[in-house]
């Protein structure tokens, strides 16, 4: 279910504004969350991917490119867009981290920002973003990253013991990986850095030499032979540099000359011819790209040319640039504008008489404006059914989002709030709840579930959205909270009445408490506190306490843990030594209470549902009880449709009486000695949701867990809990 809300603040409490949508998908956002209105993106008018305004290019691949932007956090966020529509991918760039982009459409991540220095590799294939990532470790070899040449290979250098080094292929193959040295190298050659690997072929720079007069060296190397096939001298290793290109035809490197600047220096592959393109000043933001035979360049404050390798000729592309990437297939992709087209994304391919042409094939423009598509927020969520989990998820219009989400729970204002800081595929925001608030399972009922988006770059205004969910679990007799978990009671010594909420299910395989609540003191009153179900109409479980005079008072539970007033249940209960309830004993759907008087009668007393008369008339259903010194009442334990009974002899031996269902017992069974080992046994509910009501033993050597097992020759297992850890004599009367 929708509702409308002002900004997180949750108006719940009031008639709220619903409409029903069926599976949670918005039909259309209501007026009241909208973010006011949005330009149509650049894609809708011309069919172009949109290139984000306010971002740098971060590499081109062969399906779509890369673009990256610093957050409102300062830390840095990559866009990949698909050229061919589809929803944009957010990337994560770890601290201190780099990336580069190659071999068609890899993202390799690395855990250094210089490139080459990079150890810790994950590739990333874009052609299919949700495919797993792979993971490359060049530590383990002592190896740096030179160039990525396939979604599972990278070429890296790796440094031998005597201190020299050598070029590699690295493959990881499943768990495996592998090594292959490439040849015809240079002995002495270092320093490798890569170009992007295109048809299996690579464009590596190294220096060698000997240390006080080092050189530099261009090859190219066959990743599949692993070999080098052409090798090129160099004046300077240029690692600083990088700038390697290949085409077809020639080879290219970026090489800085003192007193004119950035210069291409150039090799025609087929004559080996030389030449030297001056570009300008070192400082002057430089983009180069080889195209065939001609050399596309520029800076932020000249046009976009290209070069003639062979015959000098200079052709004007655009009117302006501020980058140059060289793409998958050879061409260039350059970030410009002409006056015909505007802003965006340019293909320089050549053209059928030998020359560029420039094709846009994306607009600069601001991304589409932030808003929630579709909300995946079940209306209701039965928590017992869903191993008390829930997923929760927005289809947001862009990825490069983060979104805030606030479950309220109406009732009680409690809150659990959390953040989903990317997508988990696609423009999907999802997480995962619990089911508990603060580490304590959340009470049922209805909750307003509110998502805040905003953009990663705090740009725009938020898209909001909210939805009611409401929340069930079975009933549980235990259960004072509402959350589905047993609460177990207990009074001390000074007559102060303590809760513990337990987890609905166990932790570590353990039932452990996450919650200690002070109830209130003056329960010295009573000789005996019983946990007796629910005796009054409501789904929370209630109380009864017998006073020294022989009275017996009814607590009702309020839901929140507390208990309304003492309502008198009647007099005359003096004559009971035991008392016990919760279970219901005729199958009539409510709990019934059950008493041993001092002649070792067992008495019934069946559960009305009224509060103010919660029982009727005793109706006595045995005799000889007097051997036992505890009885307890502990739901359907044993397989059959009646609640049973669990009674401990004078010799600490346990006793299992079946419920027939009329109120009466099956002839007991045996369970088991040593259970004068504890002072107080509790039926505490379905304490690991198995759908079978289970046993707490209290004693002075510790307190455990006996689940039943739904068999009556066999009723219980043993399971240690950190309920009650070294308060085995604290507390006379646990329940």
């Amino acid at each position: 279910m929708q509702f409308r809300s002002t900004r997180l603040a949750l108006a719940v409490t009031a008639v709220l504004t619903v409409t029903a949508l069926g599976a949670g998908t918005l039909a259309t956002a209501p007026a009241a969350l909208a973010a006011g209105p949005v330009a149509a993106p650049a894609q809708e008018a011309t069919g172009l991917p949109v290139y984000p305004e306010g971002t740098d290019p971060g590499g081109v691949g062969a399906s779509g490119f890369l673009t990256y932007f610093f957050a409102a956090d300062t830390s840095r966020k990559l866009l990949w867009t698909p050229y061919g529509g589809g929803p944009r991918t957010l990337l994560e760039v770890a601290e201190g981290g780099g990336w580069t982009v190659g071999a068609g459409d890899v993202v390799v991540f690395g855990d250094d920002n210089w490139v080459f220095e990079m150890r810790s590799l994950t590739l990333r294939n874009m052609a299919t973003p949700s495919a797993p990532a792979v993971g490359i470790d060049l530590r383990p070899l002592n190896g740096t990253f030179v160039a990525v040449l396939s979604p599972t290979s990278v070429l890296a250098q790796l440094a031998k013991a005597d201190g020299t080094t050598e070029l590699h292929v690295v493959t990881k193959d499943g768990a495996a990986t592998n090594t292959r040295k490439v040849t015809g190298l240079p002995a002495d050659a270092t320093e490798f850095f890569g170009s992007e690997a295109r048809d299996g072929v690579v464009l590596v720079g190294y220096e060698t030499g000997p240390a006080n007069a080092r050189t530099g060296g261009r090859a190219l190397v066959d990743t599949a032979a692993g070999t080098a096939t052409e090798t090129y001298a160099s004046a300077e290793g240029g690692r600083g540099f990088g700038g390697l290109q290949f085409s077809a035809s020639h080879v290219a490197w970026y090489e800085y000359e003192s007193g004119t600047g950035g210069i291409i220096r150039s090799v025609d592959r087929r004559t080996r011819e030389v030449k030297r393109t001056v570009l300008g000043p070192h400082d002057a933001e430089w983009y180069t790209s080889l195209v065939g035979d001609r050399l596309v360049h520029g800076n932020p404050r000249t046009p976009v040319r290209a070069v003639s390798l062979a015959t000098g000729e200079v052709q004007n592309l655009l009117d302006s640039g501020s980058a140059a990437l060289t793409a998958p297939d050879g061409t260039a992709v350059v970030r410009g504008a002409r006056a015909a087209d505007g802003k965006g994304l340019f293909r320089i391919d050549t053209a059928q008489d030998g020359t560029l042409k420039a094709v846009k094939v994306a607009d600069e423009a601001p991304l589409p404006g932030l808003a929630v598509d579709q909300v995946h927020v079940p209306d209701t969520v039965d928590l017992d059914r869903t191993g008390g989990k829930v997923t929760l998820g927005w289809t947001l219009s862009r990825p490069d989002a983060l979104l805030d989400v606030t479950l309220t729970h109406v009732a009680t204002g409690k809150e659990f709030r959390t953040r989903v800081n990317a997508p988990a595929e696609g423009t999907r925001f999802s997480f995962t709840w619990d089911g508990t608030i603060d580490g304590v399972d959340a009470p049922n009922g209805s909750y307003g579930v509110e998502a805040e988006a905003t953009t990663l770059d705090g740009t725009g205004e938020p898209a909001y959205q909210g939805w009611l969910m409401n929340v069930t679990r079975a009933p549980n007799p235990h259960d004072f909270t509402d959350n589905g978990s047993t609460d177990v009671l207990a009074r001390d010594a000074a007559g102060v009445l303590w809760r513990d909420d337990l987890r609905d299910r166990p932790l570590d395989g353990q039932v452990k408490t996450v919650q200690r609540s002070r109830i209130g003191a003056g329960w010295n009153t009573y000789k005996q506190i019983e946990a007796v179900g629910n005796t009054g109409g409501a789904a929370h479980g209630d109380l009864v306490g017998l006073d020294g005079s022989g009275i017996l008072w009814s607590y009702l539970g309020k839901g929140d843990g507390t208990f309304t007033g003492r309502v008198r249940v009647g007099g005359g209960w003096g004559a009971y030594n035991k008392i016990t309830g919760g279970s219901d004993l005729n199958g009539d759907g409510r709990s019934d209470l059950l008493a041993t008087d001092t002649a070792g009668v067992l008495w019934l007393y069946k559960g009305t549902g009224s509060w103010s008369a919660p029982f009727a008339s005793r109706v006595a259903i045995g005799t000889g009880w007097g051997v036992y010194n505890q009885i307890t009442a502990t739901g359907n334990i044993a397989g059959a449709s009646a609640g049973d009974l669990v009674a401990r002899d004078k010799d600490g031996v346990l006793w299992l009486y079946l419920g027939k269902g009329d109120g009466t017992f099956a002839p007991r069974v045996r369970v088991g000695g040593g259970w004068n080992a504890f002072s107080q046994l509790v039926g505490a509910g379905d304490l690991d949701n198995d759908g079978r009501p289970d046993l707490i033993a209290y004693g002075a050597g510790g307190t455990y867990v006996y689940r039943s097992t739904g068999s009556w020759s066999s009723a219980f297992t043993r399971q240690t809990t950190p309920l009650y850890t070294g308060e085995g004599t604290k507390f006379t009367n646990v329940l």
